[in-house]
């Protein structure tokens, strides 16, 4: 089991460098950061973080092949591995469609998109020129000027035919999730995706990207993660909700109070125990550490602590590497 931690650059970049630093010294594998047009940038942020770090593998977590063109995503990251020695990490997916309304780009075939996107990372990272013509990725013969070395691709992916084509061409898959229902099945696809490709399934790493949130006090860890949760909800598919036993009707209620900013129904109430246990690791070390092992057993092979992480985020990195990662 490896353990990585997910920052999300809404806060100053060096403070997240001062955070990546202190997951470091906890002895957390990889940090994750996310990109999204609204906050910083996610490559100036991972170069910053490679000069404060040594160790620690630097990834995004997860960029999208819909803003930037692959060759330039293929640029980026191989100049994080240049700069951090080797550490970098890409994590790649499909992208959030409300996010490219709000863009104006057009979310087009995710999975074909997604697909021939990786292969055209790969053709670059080993210094190949480029030529593809996919149904959405084309190349007329580009190449990188400098070497890329060896970089993980790691696939965000949620439904089962991203699972599958996370096992057949990815290094690893990050998946939003935290409990042992929504792995059984993950496993499943992510092996016989493994399997059509003739890979080893154990081959893959299988990230739970999970909201986290720990704390000595378990309430108050739970409290921190509630508004996480409350996004998770509104934005999960029904099959999802059904699976965990959440009455369908909440995602509307649970929507509406998040787009009239109106958080203290959530805190209040509207946010349950079993939404919280469905979708978070949250409470005591003890609580985290119960959920883990159930993770660890159905084939979960990386935890990610995501946001909030915990209520004191200083705090709650130091609280993992002290009683889980030991």
């Amino acid at each position: 089991m490896t353990f990585g931690i997910e920052f999300v650059p809404s806060d100053p970049v060096l403070k997240i460098a001062h955070y990546a630093k202190l997951a470091e010294e906890q002895g957390f594998d990889n940090v994750w950061i996310t990109d999204h047009y609204n906050n910083r940038d996610v490559y100036s942020t991972l170069a910053v973080l490679a000069m404060n770090t040594n160790s620690i593998k630097l990834g995004t977590g997860v960029t999208n092949p819909y803003t930037r063109n692959i060759a330039v995503t293929a640029s980026s990251i191989a100049s994080i591995n240049e700069i951090s020695g080797g550490r970098a990490i890409i994590g790649l997916g499909p992208g959030d469609k409300a996010t490219f309304d709000a863009m104006g780009i057009e979310w087009e075939k995710p999975l074909t998109t997604t697909k021939e996107s990786i292969q055209a990372l790969r053709s670059f990272f080993e210094g190949k020129k480029v030529t593809m013509s996919g149904e959405i990725v084309k190349f007329g013969g580009a190449k990188m000027a400098f070497k890329a070395g060896n970089i993980p691709i790691y696939m965000g992916a949620q439904g089962p035919k991203m699972l599958e084509l996370a096992g057949e061409v990815a290094d690893g898959v990050l998946i939003n999730a935290s409990h042992p229902r929504d792995f059984e099945e993950a496993v499943k696809q992510i092996a016989a995706g493994a399997n059509k490709a003739g890979r080893d399934p154990k081959d893959v790493d299988v990230a739970a990207y999970a909201c986290f949130s720990i704390d000595k006090d378990a309430a108050k860890a739970v409290n921190a993660a509630k508004v996480v949760v409350a996004f998770i909800v509104a934005g999960s598919p029904d099959m999802v909700l059904e699976r965990h036993g959440i009455d369908i009707a909440s995602k509307a209620s649970i929507g509406g109070a998040i787009a009239k900013g109106d958080f203290g129904s959530l805190m209040g109430g509207m946010v349950t125990n079993e939404m919280m246990d469905a979708f978070s690791i949250s409470g005591t070390p003890e609580d985290c550490k119960a959920r883990i092992n159930e993770l660890l057993d159905i084939g979960v092979t990386q935890i990610v602590a995501g946001s909030p992480i915990g209520p004191d985020k200083e705090k709650a990195i130091k609280l993992i590497g002290k009683e889980i990662i030991g």
